[in-house]
């Protein structure tokens, strides 16, 4: 059984679907239509380009969402985490100690 090809686009064509939908004259499905495309591409990339800060947006063979950030803020949390526990047990060892000084 063969599987349908998604066809991907370039950011330019993305960016510019979108420039066009905005336009005070026309509407997405105008433009959809004029495109080629299904209407709710243009919903899905302007929803992308809005999340996402022109740095952050690369794209390689479609859609990457700068994995590099989100793989640093996997991290940071991880840390976070180990640092509030850590933070957690000297708190708790600290009033156990205090209690016996009493």
């Amino acid at each position: 059984m063969a599987r349908n090809k998604t066809k991907s686009y370039s950011e330019s064509f993305r960016k510019e679907a979108v420039r066009l939908a905005d336009l005070p004259d026309r509407t997405a499905v105008d433009v959809a239509k004029e495109l080629g495309i299904h209407v709710g591409q243009i919903y899905n990339w302007r929803t992308q380009f809005s999340k996402l800060s022109k740095k952050q947006f690369k794209v390689v063979d479609g859609v990457d969402y700068s994995k590099e950030e989100s793989e640093e803020i996997r991290r940071l949390k991880k840390e976070n985490a180990k640092l509030r526990e850590e933070r957690d047990f000297l708190k708790k060892a600290t009033a156990y100690f205090a209690k016996e000084k009493k």
